[in-house]
């Protein structure tokens, strides 16, 4: 009786196979134009982007980066109008930015933010550095920073205090002693003495052979009065 129940599912299983393969080999039948036509389309779509990659996207990556060493040296130099603006032959970063935005590699909005930093151009610095996407942590952090300066320098201390604890929260090393130095002197500047305490205590305790740690005593003294 087993024996035979166990003939009966087999050949039920086998019969369901045979007209979900039937089933199948219709709707092919049917749709065959229809279904070649997609694969066509797809293949044509993937060579496309495989052609635009090679011989459109990556020479364009290329040549900005090749556009963008004179800019380089420019900024190397502390020449930062003519990193940013160019000198008529050779670009400058808000032209390379305007032209290849970030085919030349991220970094080109964290040239340009410094720059117009540097020029004192602060809201334009802010809109260059929030469009800095890098993970580069070192970079990152000083991206970060530069955006606390441009909200100091436009007296919006609260801003400037979230920039540097990002910007510390990111660099684990001698820079994270400067940025937490930078982020107290706003909470001063909020009247926050506790949480300025906090940041001068960090670097004390956390960055004792860093610059900022050699006279932190004072700023630790001036928040305690």
């Amino acid at each position: 009786m087993a024996q035979k129940n166990l003939n009966e599912k087999e050949a039920q299983r086998q019969e369901n196979l045979e007209q979900t393969v039937s089933a199948t080999e219709q709707f092919y039948n049917e749709n065959k134009k229809w279904i070649l036509g997609a694969v066509a389309a797809v293949l044509v779509i993937g060579l496309g982007i495989l052609a635009y990659n090679k011989f459109i996207y990556q020479p364009k990556c290329v040549e900005a980066m090749q556009q963008s060493y004179p800019a380089e040296m420019s900024f190397q130099n502390g020449e930062y109008e003519l990193a940013l603006n160019g000198d008529g032959n050779n670009l400058g970063f808000a032209d390379i930015i305007s032209e290849y935005g970030t085919k030349a590699g991220q970094a080109v909005y964290l040239y340009a933010g410094i720059c117009e930093l540097q020029l004192g151009n602060n809201e334009e610095a802010l809109s260059y550095l929030k469009k800095y996407k890098g993970k580069e942590p070192i970079l990152a952090a000083r991206a970060h920073a530069c955006e606390g300066d441009a909200y100091v320098a436009l007296g919006d201390y609260a801003a400037a205090v979230r920039s540097y604890k990002a910007a510390a929260a990111l660099a684990d090393n001698v820079f994270a002693a400067g940025y937490l130095l930078k982020e107290g002197s706003a909470h001063e500047a909020l009247g926050q003495k506790a949480e300025a305490l906090a940041c001068y205590k960090t670097i004390e305790s956390d960055y004792p052979q860093s610059l900022e740690a050699y006279e932190i005593a004072k700023s630790i003294a001036r928040v305690t009065e």
